[in-house]
C-alpha cells in the first residue's frame, strides 16, 4: 500500500510540473507578441511661438523753451522810524479831596400806639325802635356792615356801608344813627386826643308784631 501511495504522489508532482510549465510558456508566447506588435506613433503638434512685440516708437525730439533771464527785483528800504522824546514831564495833579457824606439821620423811634376809643355812655347800641316804619312794614332784615371814623372830639363824623343788608333803608338808617347818637371817649396818643376808624356789624331784625 504504501508503494501506490508513493506512486500516486510522483504522479501528482509531475502533473503540476507540467502545468506550471505549460502556464509559463503560454504566458510567455503572450507578452513576447504584445512587444511585437508594431507600435503606434502619435504625432503631437508643436505650439507655434507667441508673436513678437513690435519694438517701441523713436522718442519725440524735446523742444529746449529759449532761455529767459529772471527779471530784476528792486527792494526799496524802508526809511527808520523818527523817536521823539519828551524832556519835560508834566507835574502830576494834586489829589482832590472828597469829604465824606454826613451821617444819615437817625430813624425816628416808634410811636406808641394809640389808645382806643371807647364806649361813652348807653347809646351806642341799635333796638326795634330805630326799625324804619317802610322797612317795618316790608318787613325788611338783614346785617349792615359799616365803617367809621370817631374824631378827637368823640363824635362820628364819617360813616360808609362796607356790606350791604341787601336793603338800601337799612343800610341808610344805620349811618344815619351811628352818627347822630353814638359819643366815645377818643382815642389818645402819648395823652393827646386822636381820631380812629371803627368797624361794626349791625343786625336788623324784627322781635315783635305790630
Amino acid at each position: 500500500m504504501s508503494r501506490n501511495r508513493m506512486v500516486s504522489l510522483v504522479i501528482v508532482a509531475l502533473l503540476h510540473v507540467v502545468i506550471g510549465y505549460a502556464l509559463i510558456t503560454g504566458l510567455a508566447l503572450q507578452v513576447v507578441k504584445a512587444i511585437v506588435k508594431p507600435l503606434e506613433t502619435v504625432n503631437v503638434k508643436e505650439e507655434a511661438p507667441p508673436p513678437e512685440e513690435p519694438p517701441p516708437p523713436p522718442p519725440k525730439d524735446v523742444e529746449i523753451p529759449p532761455y529767459v533771464p529772471p527779471p530784476e527785483v528792486s527792494v526799496q528800504s524802508e526809511a527808520a522810524p523818527t523817536i521823539t522824546t519828551q524832556t519835560t514831564v508834566p507835574a502830576p495833579q494834586p489829589p482832590v479831596f472828597t469829604p465824606p457824606a454826613p451821617p444819615a439821620p437817625p430813624a425816628p423811634a416808634p410811636t406808641a400806639a394809640p389808645t382806643p376809643a371807647t364806649p361813652k355812655g348807653r347809646g351806642n347800641s341799635f333796638s326795634d325802635d330805630d326799625f324804619p316804619d317802610a322797612s317795618r312794614r316790608a318787613e325788611e332784615s338783614g346785617t349792615t356792615r359799616v365803617s367809621y371814623v370817631v374824631g378827637a372830639d368823640g363824635r362820628v363824623n364819617e360813616c360808609q356801608v362796607t356790606q350791604s343788608s341787601g336793603f338800601p333803608r337799612l343800610d341808610e338808617a344805620t349811618c344815619n344813627i351811628i352818627k347822630r347818637r353814638f359819643r366815645f371817649n377818643p382815642a389818645t396818643r402819648d395823652g393827646q386826643p386822636v381820631a380812629e376808624t371803627k368797624t361794626q356789624p349791625v343786625r336788623w331784625k324784627l322781635t315783635d308784631a305790630r
